[in-house]
């Protein structure tokens, strides 16, 4: 596992994470600029999400007023963890339908970008669609496989989990838009996304699989569902004999620069 320097914040003994003034305003900055920037760019599902989940504008939001509203609509809640968590606890959480949620925001120094996922990426970026049963399904399913699967495929598996929950696009009646968090967190990657520059491949599963990427650059390359109901195909699809495939057929070559030493 990776070192980090964020610390998650742990709850009181009235069972409320008191975050700092200065935090609270770190995530009403973040969640100001990206209302203005994902809209026209978001599909609907994510902008109904975020509707039904009513995040705090002000505020950093607590994990329980989330849960009581992802409860209702797919039965999935969050779980508070570390900065950052081994790829057992992962697959174990979505297996059980609780999204790991990491309790610290971004220091000013990282308003921008960082690498680590923060509260702000979690629960503005992913927990939106989480009220989506489509999505809510795929992701439940992933994990469950995940759980299953040995360290050589999870690393496949990773790859359609960036492909699609972290960096996926979607096509729409009134044309491309976002869905997935890594996207939708990120202002520059949001205006990226849709400038045509990037490489745009329709959603197979067997080719997401086998591309790779970079976490710390602007993605070269998406994958488009043909709507968000695909994921349910997905879903269904005998994805560990995809990645049995992936694995014998081996990785595209990369579209970018390996990544420089430091």
């Amino acid at each position: 596992m990776k070192q980090t320097q964020y610390q998650a914040r742990v709850p009181g003994a009235d069972g409320i994470i008191h975050y700092p003034a200065e935090e609270h305003q770190i995530w009403a900055e973040l969640y100001a600029r990206q209302m203005q920037v994902i809209a026209g760019r978001a599909c609907d599902e994510y902008h109904q999400g975020l509707q039904t989940l009513g995040l705090p504008s002000d505020r950093i939001p607590q994990l329980a007023e989330v849960d009581k509203v992802l409860l209702a609509t797919t039965g999935w809640q969050t779980a508070a963890v570390p900065a950052l968590i081994s790829f057992e606890r992962f697959f174990e959480l979505l297996a059980n339908k609780q999204f790991p949620v990491a309790t610290f925001i971004r220091s000013r120094e990282e308003f921008d970008y960082l690498q680590e996922p923060d509260i702000f990426h979690e629960l503005f970026g992913h927990c939106p669609l989480l009220t989506n049963p489509a999505f809510a399904h795929f992701t439940h399913t992933y994990g469950k496989l995940g759980l299953a699967a040995t360290p050589k495929q999870r690393v496949y598996l990773a790859r359609l989990y960036w492909f699609t929950v972290e960096f996926g696009l979607v096509q729409t009646d009134n044309g491309l838009r976002i869905y997935g968090g890594g996207i939708l967190s990120s202002p520059g990657e949001t205006l990226y996304a849709l400038s045509g520059e990037p490489k745009l491949q329709p959603m197979q599963v067997l080719d997401a699989m086998r591309t790779p990427y970079r976490i710390d650059i602007m993605q070269p390359i998406y994958y488009a569902l043909n709507g968000i109901d695909q994921l349910y195909e997905l879903a269904e699809q005998d994805l560990m004999a995809l990645v049995e495939q992936a694995q014998s057929l081996g990785l595209f070559e990369p579209l970018f620069a390996p990544k420089q030493a430091s």
